[in-house]
């Protein structure tokens, strides 16, 4: 199952963290940028190319200490159908270097649209008569507030390919609660019935380490609901946004573990990425080692704590 793989990769690395990989062109180097520029021009190509050669330094850094990248598909498509090919070189570039990779595209749909999205990140594409990876990902988020028409699709794929996704149940952003903290007729929360529903349609794609291929997106600006979550839901792994540029902690985030300190895997996109800009006097050229000591302390510091 594909989380099995994640959790031998967090094993294999002592580190239960993700990269978030959202760049922006603010993000990127001013070397990096003109390069680009020189040879594309100052236009979506180059501005792609900037992006995938940035992903590529960051990517290189920290391959052997984080088990696993999560690009945010909406910071390549911002940049048109030159930034979705970079989406689909990253990922590939990622898997090259044994990582993991969560493509975080939050969808949403039914039926067969459902099942477009499901074989475009996770799946293969029909060619008259040859089958394609699109972008080949190893696990999507999906917002699955639609129902059981918008996971069955996800789950059929997942199954035949060996995939996962991570549901949005309790997100990390201030105004969550306006919808997730809401409680149903049977006095229990939203989040918790949606959380509920992922226990349910893990059965479908069951784990050896006691964890199904779906997951959770839990944010750690939420410790207590995270910490009543991973009681809850004993088979449902967790990806856990919010650490560091959204406030979120490493004491935050402690509750999204099991007894042995397994069940989740924590994010951090901005505070990674962007690391060599709050190292005053750095070089930019070594953007990609302040990304590696930052994806070190954060290791370390949940480590610690853990």
């Amino acid at each position: 199952m594909s989380f099995d793989r994640l959790i031998e990769g967090i094993r294999r690395t002592n580190n239960p963290t993700v990269a978030g990989l959202d760049p922006k062109l603010d993000f990127i180097p001013d070397y990096i940028k003109e390069e680009a520029f020189a040879q594309y021009g100052k236009t979506l190509e180059g501005a792609a190319e900037a992006l995938f050669v940035f992903n590529q330094g960051l990517i290189d850094a920290l391959c052997d200490i984080v088990p696993a990248v999560k690009p945010q598909a909406a910071y390549y498509e911002m940049y048109g159908w030159q930034g979705v090919r970079v989406l689909e070189k990253t990922i590939a570039y990622a898997r090259s270097k044994g990582m993991f990779v969560i493509t975080d595209g939050k969808r949403n749909d039914i039926g067969t649209t459902m099942e477009a999205y499901a074989k475009a990140h996770l799946g293969t594409t029909e060619v008259a008569g040859e089958s394609f990876e699109a972008f080949g990902s190893d696990a999507l988020t999906v917002n699955a507030y639609l129902g059981t028409d918008g996971v069955k699709p996800v789950l059929n794929v997942c199954k035949a390919q060996d995939k996962g996704l991570f549901i949005l149940v309790k997100t990390s952003n201030p105004s969550s609660g306006e919808l997730q903290d809401r409680k149903l007729d049977d006095d229990l929360t939203i989040y918790r019935t949606m959380g509920n529903m992922c226990e349910k349609w893990g059965e479908e794609l069951p784990g050896k380490y006691g964890y199904s291929g779906v997951g959770a997106v839990v944010g750690a600006t939420y410790p207590e609901q995270l910490a009543e979550l991973r009681k809850a839901l004993p088979h449902t792994f967790f990806l856990v946004p919010g650490y560091g540029a959204q406030g979120g902690g490493a004491r935050d985030v402690m509750p999204a573990f099991d007894e042995n300190g397994l069940g989740a895997i924590i994010n951090s996109s901005r505070g990674i990425m962007c690391a060599w800009k709050k190292e005053e006097g750095l070089d930019p050229k070594e953007y990609a080692q302040a990304a590696r000591r930052e994806a070190i302390r954060m290791r370390d510091d949940i480590a610690s704590t853990l």
